[in-house]
């Protein structure tokens, strides 16, 4: 057997042996760029750690890595050593991985092909030390590529796809294709969240329907595919991000946030985690 041939089996192995430790795979999708994709896995994995979950979120997004930057831990870094790669430690009950915290220049472009791409994720897979998670949460980026379908392929028993769409039919005609994505890899879909959502005025409490609404829910009846919910927009989101600081912290106080922790109920009922 070639040293190349024996390298790869025992990184199969590897990665089938570090995957066996976790309970649920779930992976964030979205046809399109724009539509807080990254936001919504930051927010379910805090929200899942909060309530006493043990919670890894990998980042598959590598010409787009933001989950350092909304956790707050972009100046942190892996470290590895002779048993493998240790996850940067967010809080108590959540663990990070990202290209971001590879030590990378945050101002160059990664230029890479799909071979290199996927190459990251398997050692990812196979080499972090996440310990036992009851959920991994996964990041991918837009479309339906090679990361998305890597992350896909390499993980055995993705528990399911969660699409986040907004609600006007460009992006939802890019949603739909990711359910299609996701059911002709025999994925199982969690649902459809329709993100930003309508919009409170601040100053006369109207409703406002910046992006229509609507259409995250009639695709997913048309997919016959779980609606999750909606998510309103706020214009908090913008700072809490850029501090580091998922909205679901302020779920006492924001529409938003209580809205996701509901649909973060869905979730939870989909796994049949209780």
């Amino acid at each position: 057997m070639e040293a190349k041939e024996k390298e790869y089996l025992e990184q199969e192995k590897r990665l089938k042996e570090k995957m066996a430790k976790v309970k649920y795979a779930l992976i964030v999708m979205s046809g399109k760029g724009g539509v807080g994709k990254t936001s919504v896995a930051v927010n379910l994995a805090y929200a899942l750690s909060l309530a006493g979950k043990n919670v890894g979120i990998l980042d598959v997004d590598i010409h787009g890595p933001n989950i350092a930057k909304m956790l707050g831990i972009e100046k942190h870094s892996l470290y590895g050593f002779e048993f493998g790669i240790q996850p940067v430690e967010v809080s108590k009950n959540l663990k990070a991985v990202s290209v971001a915290l590879t030590g990378y220049d945050s101002d160059q472009p990664i230029i890479w092909r799909g071979p290199m791409k996927a190459a990251i994720i398997r050692q990812f897979l196979a080499d972090v030390n996440w310990g036992e998670l009851d959920y991994l949460i996964i990041d991918s980026p837009p479309g339906t590529g090679d990361e998305p379908l890597s992350a896909c392929q390499l993980i055995p028993n993705v528990s399911g796809a969660i699409i986040v769409t907004t609600p006007q039919d460009v992006a939802v005609l890019d949603a739909r294709k990711t359910i299609q994505f996701a059911k002709e890899l025999k994925i199982p879909i969690v649902g459809i969240i329709e993100n930003m959502s309508g919009f409170t005025c601040p100053h006369c409490g109207s409703e406002i329907d910046i992006f229509k609404r609507g259409g995250g829910e009639k695709a997913a009846g048309e997919f016959k595919v779980p609606f999750l919910g909606r998510v309103p927009f706020q214009p908090e989101f913008v700072e809490y991000a850029d501090k580091g600081t998922p909205f679901v912290s302020f779920q006492e106080k924001s529409k938003s946030a209580q809205a996701f922790m509901n649909i973060v109920d869905k979730i939870k009922e989909f796994t049949g985690d209780k």
